[in-house]
């Protein structure tokens, strides 16, 4: 990611932080539309608990961009216990769609091709890091 980039998605997500508990839901709402599959990795959650952990882990990684090989360490952990609650790499797609569908409709016309770009970089570094990390885990099995 360029600085430019990790700037555009810091800026855009405080816009977010005011709204983050209808982002978080409109997300989980987003999701579950474009695959109603993935409803099942969450059999008994309470989603406004599991809003709030998405938002915390989206500001972990927002706010740690600019030094990502400080955050990596951890979302390699988080990626691991994704497979334990059942998350395949197929899966990251559909995040990334709803992730993107969700800052889309909560930025509104504040989310510019060069914002959606950003983010988009974003999620494909996390994405591509949580990956990796699921695929050792189940090398090492």
């Amino acid at each position: 990611m360029t600085p430019d980039q990790i700037r555009l998605v810091q800026d855009s997500f405080r816009e977010i932080v005011p709204i983050r508990v209808a982002v978080a839901a409109l997300f989980y709402e987003r999701l579950f539309a474009i695959d109603a599959d993935l409803r099942a990795l969450f059999p008994v959650t309470d989603m406004t608990k599991q809003g709030a952990k998405l938002m915390a882990s989206l500001g972990f990684v927002v706010h740690g961009l600019e030094r990502a090989d400080t955050i990596l360490p951890t979302v390699r952990v988080l990626a691991r216990r994704h497979v334990n609650y059942g998350v395949e790499e197929r899966h990251y797609p559909i995040v990334g769609q709803a992730l993107i569908e969700t800052l889309a409709a909560g930025l509104g016309t504040a989310f510019t091709p060069a914002v959606r770009e950003a983010w988009e970089a974003a999620y494909g570094l996390l994405a591509s890091v949580m990956i990796a990390a699921a695929r050792e885990d189940q090398l090492a099995a």
